[in-house]
């Protein structure tokens, strides 16, 4: 399945839809990352919207906000991640995106952690040329620890 996607550039009027996504149990239970009340979730893209070395982009798909994608700099590891709707999920969305992103962001070594209980997610970074790294545990908001890969693309 290759679905029709297109990548554009992030618009205040996408960030709604995101913070709904981003509050999805399913959603932070498979990213292993905790979602964000609307002021902080908010201030966090107004952050990262006036940045000039992040690269966000809305992925659209149908003429629905299907979800975002994103580079940004941490110091020795630049990273990359992405976020679909639910309602997204199983349609080749991600690797789809996650292809164009690539063509757009050219650093490499690129990394990406993902949990690794993400089986989709794992297989889209593979499918896109990513390797896993090495392996870490994140601590859980709950104090858990959750096991995750750094995967990484090298050229």
């Amino acid at each position: 399945m290759n679905p029709e996607i297109t990548l554009c550039e992030v618009q205040e009027c996408h960030l709604p839809v995101f913070f709904e996504q981003q509050l999805d149990p399913e959603a932070i239970r498979m990213a292993a990352f905790p979602s964000r009340e609307r002021e902080a979730f908010m201030a966090h893209w107004a952050k990262c919207m006036t940045n000039e070395t992040t690269v966000l982009r809305t992925i659209v798909f149908e003429g629905e906000v299907a979800g975002n994608i994103v580079f940004w700099e941490d110091p020795g590891e630049p990273k990359i991640g992405y976020w679909l709707g639910r309602a997204y999920w199983g349609k080749g969305l991600a690797t789809a995106a996650l292809s164009q992103f690539l063509e757009v962001v050219e650093v490499r070594p690129l990394y990406a952690r993902v949990a690794k209980h993400n089986g989709r997610s794992v297989s889209v970074l593979q499918k896109c040329g990513f390797t896993v790294a090495t392996e870490d545990f994140i601590s859980a908001a709950d104090g858990s620890r959750i096991e995750e890969f750094l995967m990484v693309l090298v050229a």
